[in-house]
């Protein structure tokens, strides 16, 4: 059985459409809707929400191109410093390998629940005092018992999975161990999934920013399957849009490389609002840094998961 007859499978007695090809469906309507004539929203990126047990996440930043490179210093045994040329795929790739190293193999029972804590700070464009939020949340791994989760602050009770709600990444844990572990399988099926995959076709120019919105919002998952978080690291290096931010960025007083996707010209993403943001030099992955509107208010703000794990009831911690 290939992947995208396991894709068919989810959610067998429910309507036909799949996660991914629902999640497809409102990235297409998106698109109409920031098409010339209409009315834009505040932002150029769906604000589709953080939470996938809420709604659909996706992350509108990741990628790589080649040619981008970013200028980082270094210290000499002398203490001058020196420049070094860093290309988004190379980070994208020391992401994946550094993925590998550190991730520790996980293997859930039904039921049981995914912890994570987030830690989310915000800070005034214009001005004003930082705020910080941390929130903890349990997650049912197979989507049949109710999760218990914190948004800004806010928490609140989610029913089981039930018919017609779809969410990506997928919330079960049996969906995310479908998926291929292969950097161009999981592309692909991606791409085409509703339909049989053509694994040597190659991708069109146009099919590229879905592409990177499945794949970075497969990266949000704070805790994914042995592999499938390197393999969608590498997945990424392979797709064009991708940039490294010129300059230095700092996170926590520590020297970062940020990561943006732009999208081709007149598209929701061209300006490449968010950045992926990993250590400058061993390429672990930070978080994200994005600038939001809330209320009428701009903020900037940065995220990032601070703890993670498996635990048998809501409220317990690893």
């Amino acid at each position: 059985m290939n992947e995208i007859e396991l894709l068919r499978e989810w959610d067998a007695d429910a309507p036909p459409l799949s996660d991914t090809a629902r999640a497809r469906a409102r990235f297409r309507l998106h698109q109409a809707m920031q098409a010339p004539g209409t009315v834009s929203t505040t932002g150029p990126a769906p604000v589709l929400g953080r939470r996938p047990l809420l709604r659909i996440a996706v992350a509108c930043a990741a990628a790589a191109a080649v040619t981008a490179t970013v200028v980082v210093s270094q210290n000499t045994a002398e203490n001058a410093p020196r420049t070094q040329a860093v290309s988004a795929t190379t980070v994208l790739r020391g992401a994946a390998a550094e993925a590998l190293r550190t991730e520790q193999p996980l293997a859930p029972r039904d039921d049981q629940f995914v912890y994570t804590k987030e830690v989310i700070r915000r800070t005034p464009v214009a001005g004003g005092p930082a705020k910080t939020y941390i929130d903890e949340s349990w997650s049912s791994v197979d989507g049949s018992k109710k999760s218990y989760v914190s948004e800004l602050g806010h928490t609140q009770w989610v029913q089981p999975a039930q018919k017609g709600r779809y969410s990506w990444p997928p919330s079960q844990w049996s969906k995310l161990e479908q998926l291929p572990l292969d950097p161009d399988r999981l592309t692909i099926t991606l791409r085409e999934a509703g339909t049989k995959p053509d694994f040597g076709r190659p991708t069109r120019a146009d099919e590229w920013p879905e592409v990177q919105i499945f794949l970075s919002g497969l990266l949000r998952a704070p805790v994914l399957p042995k592999g499938l978080r390197s393999a969608a690291f590498e997945a990424l290096a392979a797709v064009p849009g991708i940039e490294v931010v010129p300059g230095r960025t700092k996170v926590d007083g520590r020297e970062a490389i940020g990561i943006r996707y732009r999208g081709p010209a007149g598209s929701p993403w061209a300006d490449g609002g968010r950045l992926l943001l990993f250590d400058a030099k061993s390429y672990r992955y930070l978080g994200l840094r994005e600038r939001v509107t809330a209320r009428g208010t701009s903020y900037d703000q940065w995220q990032h998961v601070t703890a993670q794990g498996v635990v048998d009831r809501v409220l317990q911690r690893p």
